[in-house]
């Protein structure tokens, strides 16, 4: 993958989680894809932070949603390579306090295979 492609599945990451589209952001990862998230880690200590495939992205993603309907990102920055996009963001949700996000998407054969936040 060039940098060019890479940087286009990030604009699409971001798109398709803004209008918290779970088919549209789920069809960007590998059916054997893992995440990693302090976030996850807090609220379900069992998983130590990694969920692994789609089935267990689709359940993070889709409570995320529904418990933060107003949950939105906007990029402030993005570097990518042949391998990986490296991710800078803000966090909104109404009533909270804006959160800076860093997020590196892995990517292999158009598909992310792995990704991990880092929260400010």
């Amino acid at each position: 993958m060039t940098p060019e492609q890479n940087l286009s599945i990030a604009h699409k990451w971001f798109d398709a989680f803004n209008q918290h589209n779970l088919d549209q952001l789920l069809s960007l990862y590998d059916d054997e894809a893992e995440h990693f998230s302090p976030k996850l880690k807090i609220k379900k200590p069992e998983t130590n932070g990694l969920v692994k495939g789609k089935t267990a992205l689709y359940e993070w993603w889709y409570e995320a949603f529904e418990l933060l309907p107003t949950l939105h990102y906007r990029v402030t920055s993005l570097t990518a390579n042949n391998d990986r996009v490296f991710m800078e963001y803000v966090r909104t949700v109404a009533q909270q306090e804006n959160m800076l996000v860093a997020e590196v998407l892995e990517i292999k054969d158009g598909k992310i295979v792995f990704s991990r936040a880092y929260h400010g």
